[in-house]
């Protein structure tokens, strides 16, 4: 393979990826005239996708034989926790969202496909390629946070939000799960590392399905 996969990848799903920049749930969160009940609905919806992120990370971990892979979904799980999870409860509280308003808020579709998609990876076709069903999601938040923070939303919560991606930390993570989806592409079969490619691009899709999703408080 003359490239990395997740350049490949990353191509392959270009327009996608690029889209989300340009998303009304983005460029309003970035101007401070993203609805508030937007927002709300987003932190809803993304709290039922974090949970099973979080599952995912684990039960890949107990499935792959690959120890650098089991290693790097571990360390992948703690950092959830005291990352992003540990945000949303500061969000929750600030927008007073209780358990009651959780319970009630129905999965929306899009939701349920996308992290139906993700489990479908891992149990149909390998511990590999569920990886790589997942990186869509760190990486293009990453670059989003990194497009924004340019300028600070008016917004503090929205802003909050830009700042849990814009970092350091976050890139360098990314950097290290596309370095080590590279490395053990290398090492498998041509259908695998098409299935990586197919699956990199369907989360992709669903990336940006998930702001439109949240921007017009999608139900069934």
């Amino acid at each position: 393979m003359s490239k990395k996969i997740t350049d490949l990848a990353y191509e392959k799903s270009y327009k996608p990826w690029h889209d989300s920049f340009k998303h009304p749930f983005i460029t309003e969160l970035h101007a401070g005239t993203l609805d508030p009940t937007i927002f709300r609905y987003y932190l809803l919806q993304d709290r039922y996708y974090l949970e099973h992120f979080g599952k995912l990370y684990d039960l890949i971990a107990q499935q792959t034989d690959n120890a650098k892979l089991k290693s790097a979904l571990q360390e992948n799980s703690a950092g959830l926790e005291a990352g992003e999870f540990a945000i949303r409860e500061i969000f929750f509280r600030e927008l007073n969202i209780t358990d009651k308003e959780i319970k009630n808020t129905p999965v929306a579709p899009t939701t349920y496909n996308y992290v139906s998609h993700m489990y479908r990876q891992l149990y149909v076709e390998s511990p590999l390629v569920a990886a790589a069903s997942m990186l869509p999601c760190e990486w293009l938040y990453q670059e989003i946070g990194e497009y924004l923070s340019t300028k600070d939303s008016p917004i503090p919560i929205y802003q909050q939000w830009i700042d849990s991606y814009a970092t350091e930390e976050a890139k360098l993570g990314v950097q290290k799960q596309r370095a080590l989806i590279d490395e053990l592409a290398e090492e498998t079969s041509p259908i695998e590392q098409q299935k990586i490619l197919e699956a990199f691009e369907i989360s992709t899709q669903m990336e940006y399905k998930f702001w439109e999703m949240s921007y017009a408080k999608e139900t069934w």
